[in-house]
């Protein structure tokens, strides 16, 4: 009778990577679905296809920390997590003729523990002027 010890079987992780697991499987019922599946000599295929598609459209609203009157917009971080960096770049795309700006608490500090990426860095890439936690006088004479 086929069985599913020892055998590993590379899935997809939710990060894109690959990952093996017990048995090659997330869960104890995908587990035991493999195992009948064996049972029953049919072949299958477990995490292998992909299929693309698009999210619906969430509206949502954006409020800046502070607006200058030369039209400037500042946004302060200390922490930049993920989704603030995601929604600051559909802002950007959506809203191209405004200028945002970050100050950051420390400009330094990597986006994660497994990134090289600085807050700083991710500005720089996508185009956000950024200053290290304090105000440049000369944002405010533009």
């Amino acid at each position: 009778m086929p069985t599913l010890r020892n055998k590993k079987i590379k899935t997809s992780t939710n990060s894109g990577g690959w990952a093996n697991k017990v048995n090659g499987y997330r869960s104890g019922l995908e587990e035991r679905i493999a195992q009948e599946l064996l049972e029953r000599g049919v072949d299958f295929e477990y995490e292998q296809m992909k299929i693309e598609f698009l999210r619906p459209a969430k509206k949502s609203k954006y409020t800046p920390d502070f607006v200058l009157p030369n039209g400037i917009i500042i946004e302060t971080k200390g922490r930049f997590l993920t989704a603030d960096r995601q929604k600051m770049l559909l802002i950007k795309d959506q809203h191209p003729g405004l200028d945002i700006r970050f100050i950051f608490s420390n400009a330094n500090q990597k986006i994660s523990k497994q990134s090289k990426t600085t807050y700083g860095m991710w500005a720089e890439r996508n185009g956000f002027p950024y200053s290290n936690g304090d105000l440049p006088l000369d944002w405010l004479k533009e």
